[in-house]
């Protein structure tokens, strides 16, 4: 029987030691024969009804990572896309309240509206700001910038409260962070991040009554019988989420479903816990050395200001982290090892 370690050994093979997770995940090997498998059925002109197939398990494995009925789940290609069509929803006049410096995708439909009321707050302020007359309440799990992790249980009940939907973006989060999505109005998330999939796929969970959504993108994939609906208008939606789908980018679900695969075989619970002993002991070691991260406890992402010029640095020396706003940003996953966090310190020391 496979261990964490050895399922892990079997799937990645880095040639540098990856800390980048937050900008993009690591593709399986799985995951690239699979891709590679997709090319070759569009290259030979042979069928592709499994592409078709890899979706729907795709939409099945994310709502089982997600906790929602899968009818509950559309897939797209942005989480922007996705925060539109919530966006578009809103009468005139509505207050969306949004976090400080969020990740762009999950904030911007709202302001190109120009009729809302578009209120911003620091983080670590959001649930206490929750007020009679707020909509919606946006914000994402875990920041992208610098990994602090949202209190969503004292958001979800002070949006209940003052009966304001939410919305949350997982993408920083799904894979590491157990989701449940049914505690939240709408959610979104990214594939190619902790999810490991290709680039091209974002999944929507909305409520079973949709919220009040209007499906405004829909397209042939969104009627209840697609191949009957090519030509023409729509005739009829699809009765589940799968109204609100975009057209599908079939390579990627191809490869996202090995991937979704290897996330559900390893665990969110012992990725986590993989993921978090490595930030932990990266924080302690950048203590030893006299800097001190942003406060994100429990959170992948480890964000240490005043140290984002090291990264030409440490990328010369095949240590791969990112530079955001002047902070040197490390995200661990499943493929980092104690000794990736050790050569890191190292370096920094130097």
């Amino acid at each position: 029987m496979e261990t964490f370690e050895t399922l892990v050994r079997s799937e990645f093979a880095p040639k540098t030691i990856y800390l980048n997770t937050a900008s993009n995940g690591l593709l399986p090997a799985r995951t690239v024969d699979a891709l590679h498998e997709a090319a070759l059925l569009r290259a030979e002109g042979r069928p592709l009804n499994s592409l078709y197939e890899d979706v729907e398990a795709c939409r099945a494995a994310y709502a089982r990572l997600a906790g929602v009925p899968v009818t509950r789940v559309a897939v797209g290609a942005s989480v922007a896309a996705h925060t539109g069509v919530i966006a578009a929803a809103l009468p005139a006049g509505a207050e969306v309240l949004t976090a400080q410096d969020d990740f762009t995708s999950v904030l911007n439909p709202f302001h190109i509206r120009g009729d809302l009321k578009v209120r911003t707050v620091p983080l670590e302020g959001i649930a206490e700001s929750v007020r009679p007359g707020t909509a919606l309440v946006a914000v994402s799990a875990a920041q992208s910038a610098d990994g602090r992790v949202a209190d969503l249980p004292a958001l979800r009940e002070a949006a209940r409260a003052h009966g304001a939907r939410t919305y949350v973006d997982f993408s920083q989060a799904a894979g590491w962070l157990p989701m449940d999505a049914d505690a939240y109005d709408y959610s979104a998330a990214v594939s190619f991040k902790w999810l490991l999939g290709p680039h091209g796929t974002a999944f929507l969970v909305v409520p079973e009554d949709f919220g009040g959504l209007s499906p405004v993108l829909a397209g042939w994939v969104a009627a209840e019988r697609p191949w009957d609906s090519c030509y023409g208008p729509v005739a009829e939606l699809a009765r589940s989420a799968r109204r609100f789908d975009l057209t599908h980018a079939l390579f990627t679900f191809a490869g996202l479903r090995r991937s979704l695969d290897l996330i559900e075989e390893l665990g969110v619970d012992a990725v986590r816990a993989h993921d978090l002993a490595l930030a932990d002991r990266f924080r302690a070691g950048l203590a030893a050395l006299g800097h001190e991260p942003v406060p994100a406890p429990g959170s992948a992402i480890v964000s240490v200001p005043g140290l984002g010029d090291r990264q030409p640095k440490l990328s010369d020396a095949d240590i791969q982290v990112s530079n955001r706003a002047g902070n040197l940003r490390a995200a661990f996953h499943l493929y980092n090892t104690t000794a990736d966090v050790d050569r890191l310190l190292d370096v920094l020391s130097g």
